[in-house]
């Protein structure tokens, strides 16, 4: 059988599986034969975020809660194999706004599945960002660059990061960091580049409102991010490393703004909107990763092209059923 075959019939707990990433995750697991318990964060309205729209399956349940609670987290992990971890805030900008939030999600609460994996002795995949590198100070960035907190976000990331090794030093917990770089696809938030300049163009604006477009970024289409999370989570030779999620390629938001009017067949002009750049300080500038250890550990890496991987996101965002979820007109931090 095939390393990933590995995770057929283990039961696995993802959270922040109303999200961006982590529906999509769900639904690779699913088709991996995983038995997947997906936690969506709490609405008194019920509602399961991106959950939503992954169809019912025999080996799927969705549970509601928060990190935050500690008792919580013990419950979930009852039974369960390994947990995928990705709930966090992620939202750069409304991290300068509201860190202390960012603090007792990204922070605190994983600690508190951290220790419930200690008690249930189970293995932790933990979501990290290549924010956590800051600009970077030599390229393609491995995983021995330093970390640079140029956020509060990315902070906390490096904070959570430093809780989930010591927990592998300290316990022994079999525990895994993936630092994925720019995800991007379908059900992504408008908060990101892409789906901004995608459902911008799509409303026909006269221009496009965009922050500073001189950044770099290596961009992984979703289904790749999944791909490789599960390859990852599949070998034992990844528990106590941090290992990078990348494409080894970066491009500047300029290109990818020309790459997506190419492919829609429109061009606007483009409008510097303050409220959408960072404080200078806190830009990064540039992130390209190295893949190397990934392809050594799993034999795999990212695979989707730029343009196929853009074609594939533009094709889901103009679906009408898909457009009138978003506000192009609005900026949200």
């Amino acid at each position: 059988m095939n390393d990933t075959q590995r995770l057929s019939g283990k039961t696995m707990l993802v959270t922040g599986a109303d999200g961006f990433i982590g529906s999509h995750l769900v639904e690779h697991l699913l088709a991996e034969g995983a038995i997947v318990r997906a936690l969506t964060w709490y609405h008194p309205q019920q509602n399961w975020g991106w959950m939503e729209d992954v169809p019912p399956h025999e080996r799927l349940s969705i549970v509601s809660g928060d990190i935050r609670d500690a008792r919580a987290c013990h419950g979930w992990l009852s039974g369960v194999d390994m947990v995928f971890h990705l709930a966090a805030l992620i939202g750069i900008p409304y991290s300068y706004e509201a860190p202390e939030s960012y603090l007792s999600t990204n922070i605190s609460g994983t600690l508190n599945l951290l220790e419930a994996c200690r008690e249930h002795e189970t293995r932790m995949i933990f979501m990290s960002t290549s924010e956590v590198y800051g600009t970077a100070l030599q390229v393609p960035i491995n995983e021995d660059h330093p970390l640079q907190p140029q956020s509060p976000y990315s902070a906390t990331k490096i904070g959570a990061e430093a809780l989930v090794r010591s927990y592998f030093y300290s316990f022994g917990l079999p525990v895994t960091i993936a630092r994925v770089f720019n995800t991007y696809g379908p059900r992504q938030s408008a908060r990101a580049i892409i789906p901004t300049i995608i459902t911008q163009l799509a409303a026909g604006v006269p221009s496009l409102k965009l922050g500073d477009l001189r950044p770099t970024r290596d961009l992984v289409y979703v289904a790749d991010t999944c791909r490789c999370l599960i390859a990852i989570a599949s070998v034992e030779e990844s528990i106590g490393k941090a290992v990078n999620i990348c494409t080894g390629q970066d491009q500047s938001m300029q290109t990818v703004v020309d790459t997506i009017q190419q492919l829609m067949q429109v061009e606007v002009a483009i409008e510097l909107d303050a409220r959408r750049v960072r404080p200078e300080g806190s830009e990064v500038m540039r992130l390209c990763g190295d893949h190397a250890l990934l392809r050594s550990l799993t034999g795999t890496s990212p695979s989707v092209s730029l343009e196929d991987g853009l074609q594939h996101t533009i094709d889901w965002f103009l679906d009408p059923r898909r457009y009138t979820q978003y506000k192009p007109d609005h900026y949200h931090v």
